[in-house]
């Protein structure tokens, strides 16, 4: 599958829907999520094995930790939820990346 090909762009939508979609905060011992969290762009690799989302968190650094933390030990949750949904043959592992919203003055 090429990396643009129309499947991957539908399977990166989904991916960034479901990020969305699966927010386990407060279960299970994962903490909140800062309310302003959105997954700005998501790549799934050609092979489906891995998948990268780069996050942006409004809000102090220690949310911005906070958050990606939550996020990192969320992972399996949401990878799970996917498997039950039968989205995926083969499941990725997710990476979550922080990207620094812009400064405002």
């Amino acid at each position: 599958m090429r990396k643009n090909s129309v499947k991957n762009t539908r399977i990166n939508t989904e991916v960034a829907e479901g990020a969305c979609r699966n927010h386990p905060g407060g279960n299970k011992g994962i903490p909140e999520f800062a309310p302003l969290t959105s997954v700005v762009a998501v790549e799934v690799s050609p092979d489906l094995k891995t998948c990268k989302a780069w996050i942006s968190v409004l809000g102090d650094e220690k949310a911005q930790a906070d958050t990606l933390a939550g996020l990192r030990s969320a992972a399996g949750f949401i990878k799970s939820s996917w498997r039950r949904k039968s989205i995926f043959v083969i499941t990725p592992e997710v990476c979550f990346i922080m990207i620094s919203p812009l400064p405002t003055e």
